[in-house]
């Protein structure tokens, strides 16, 4: 029973061979293949990614790619952890959970930034590969020094990846947004303050709007580091 419920288990890219059995000599390997997708989508964005167009980029037949991959979703998953890998994880801890977990957020923040199409992702927990676990390691020996248990610890990693994709989306899009758009926007919140109706909204913007509310590293390492704060004295509590 064990044995059959091992076959039946859906696999991950990872767990399967690089390329099937079958076929003519290998022309590609799934590196080529990830190295190409990821160019194609930091050019043209995650829409524009086809195993279509990312075989006329490749210079082969569409068909020729499920030789090293089931479909697009395998594609994504080597995609996001092949830049994952782009995480500089050498940095030495320096002992302070909440220090060295903001500083490893926004060096993936900046990840993020790199390639606009990381925040366009289903949100799947289906991406995790080789680096992605990597990644995760790290995350939780910094935040060793907190005492989280492990779940604790688990679901403190995922509320900072969460900020991670969050702040990243909205300053990506806040860098498109036509600049009228956000002169209207900021314009109609200062009105609304100095209408009376919204004491709490004019109090909190007493100091005025900040321009970009989701960018700048300052911004975001701040608001992480409260977050994490927050969450390592809430479990000593």
């Amino acid at each position: 029973m064990t044995d059959e419920t091992e076959a039946e288990r859906p696999t991950t890219v990872w767990e399967r061979p690089g390329r099937g059995a079958r076929g003519p000599a290998p022309e590609r390997s799934r590196a080529q293949i990830t190295s190409a997708a990821v160019e194609l989508a930091d050019r043209d964005g995650l829409d524009a990614l086809s195993l279509r167009a990312l075989a006329r980029r490749l210079g082969t037949g569409p068909a020729s790619l499920y030789r090293y991959v089931s479909g697009r979703e395998d594609v994504l998953d080597l995609m996001a952890d092949a830049v994952t890998g782009e995480i500089d994880l050498g940095v030495p801890p320096t002992g302070d959970p909440v220090a060295d977990l903001t500083a490893l957020a926004v060096r993936a923040r900046a990840v993020h930034l790199r390639h606009p199409w990381l925040a366009e992702l289903p949100p799947e927990p289906l991406r995790t590969g080789p680096n992605g676990l990597a990644y995760l390691e790290r995350a939780l020996e910094v935040l060793e020094p907190a005492g989280l248990e492990g779940r604790a610890a688990m679901e403190a990693v995922a509320v900072v990846s969460g900020l991670v994709t969050l702040f990243a989306r909205v300053e990506l899009h806040g860098r498109r947004a036509p600049g009228a758009r956000q002169v209207a926007q900021a314009a109609y919140l200062a009105a609304a303050a100095a209408g009376g109706r919204h004491p709490r909204l004019a109090a909190a913007l007493a100091d005025g709007a900040p321009e970009d509310a989701f960018g700048g590293d300052a911004l975001f390492a701040r608001i992480i580091r409260q977050v994490l704060t927050g969450l390592v004295r809430g479990e000593d509590a």
